[in-house]
């Protein structure tokens, strides 16, 4: 039971890690995306610039999960895969 317990464990830990990895590049993604000057409305422009930057802030707070959440809708936009 304790094998479980702690095989569990490591488990949660590898994945959050492997989040945290995740963020940067698609972050990277997002900015060379930007760079090449894409076919968006202001408003888009906008939008995709304030969810690059909300997906940072969460990546540093250490939540993972919701930056990558936040980044894969401007990737969305950018039409990212």
């Amino acid at each position: 039971m304790k094998l479980r317990s702690y095989l569990a464990a490591g488990a949660l830990m590898i994945s959050s890690a492997a989040f945290a990895f995740h963020c940067p590049a698609d972050m990277k993604k997002i900015d060379e995306a930007l760079a090449k000057s894409p076919k968006l409305t202001a408003e888009q422009m906008t939008e995709v610039k304030k969810l690059r930057a909300d997906g940072e802030t969460l990546h540093k707070a250490g939540k993972h999960q919701e930056s990558v959440d936040t980044l894969a809708k401007a990737m969305k936009m950018l039409s990212i895969q």
